[in-house]
């Protein structure tokens, strides 16, 4: 897969494309990852279900969609038009599950690739293949005998030993890994006495967790041999070069869009003038530079 350059935006954080349309130009980005879809619709978690919290957001949406064929029938159609990659997010309960949804959109127009989402903290099922090492790579190497489309395997941070699980999705044949989703966390209501997200716990994204986002990135891109793209805290240009020289090929803007839906455009403004700075002209001339 290639972009027409590292600025995407993240899955959960910037809807099905249409909503952001009055404040991003869709077309310069280097492509939208729209949010996860699963087999059959999914109501969600119960309500309340974000907590805004000191440099960061909880969230706990419970991957709330209407489900695959709603998602090909009514939002693709507008995505596919647009001059950007379209990443699919898709998220199943079993590998089964996976497989048939990765069967349905090989070959769908308009899909650059699919990520696969095993690393929600907000329901059960699915973000178990992203903890353990031999489950990871054996949902990745199902779909990736039953699609052609690029694969990203998007990882939990809550694991003991993430390049052990970035290593077995790079054996199951991921051709790319997104580096991280959400840190488990809680949010409480003293006086109350009661959890202030619906489901009690949720994702802690934001400017909180980039440094644990940076770690990873750097380790994993010490440890494996498929690009990586980097997610977590990015909000700034600053962000997206500490990113790019720790190893990521190309970044996710994520819950910068909430707090300034331009957040992106930004970033991507200013891209040329902070490679010059390193006295680069092309985004590969900085990946993995870190020096230690």
């Amino acid at each position: 897969m290639r972009l027409k350059n590292p600025i995407l935006v993240a899955s959960g954080t910037f809807g099905y494309a249409r909503e952001m349309a009055g404040f991003v130009e869709l077309g310069r980005l280097g492509g939208i990852v729209p949010k996860t879809i699963t087999q059959e619709p999914r109501q969600g978690n119960p309500p309340p279900r974000t907590v805004e919290t000191t440099a960061g957001l909880l969230n706990s949406i419970g991957l709330d969609n209407d489900g695959i064929e709603a998602f090909v029938e009514r939002q693709l159609p507008f995505m596919a038009e647009l001059d950007t990659a379209i990443v699919v997010s898709i998220a199943g309960r079993t590998v089964d599950e996976f497989v048939r949804l990765a069967e349905r959109l090989d070959g769908t127009a308009g899909i650059a690739a699919l990520e696969l989402n095993v690393s929600c903290p907000n329901v059960t099922g699915g973000v178990d293949m992203g903890t353990d090492a031999w489950a990871c790579e054996d949902v990745v190497r199902r779909v990736r005998g039953a699609c052609s489309l690029p694969i990203l395997a998007k990882l939990t941070p809550n694991v003991t030993k993430i390049v052990d699980i970035a290593q077995a999705a790079a054996a199951g044949g991921a051709d790319g890994l997104a580096l991280i989703n959400t840190c488990l966390g809680m949010a409480v209501d003293w006086r109350r006495r009661r959890p202030r997200l619906g489901n009690v716990l949720g994702g802690l994204s934001g400017p909180a967790i980039k440094p644990i986002a940076l770690r990873v990135v750097y380790q994993v891109a010490r440890a494996v041999d498929v690009p990586i793209v980097g997610i977590g805290g990015i909000g700034t240009i600053d962000d997206v070069m500490e990113f790019l020289v720790a190893g990521a090929s190309a970044v996710q803007i994520g819950t910068a869009s909430f707090y300034n839906p331009r957040a992106s455009i930004e970033v991507l403004d200013a891209l040329p003038a902070a490679l010059a700075e390193l006295g680069a002209t092309r985004v590969a001339d900085v990946v993995r530079t870190i020096t230690s």
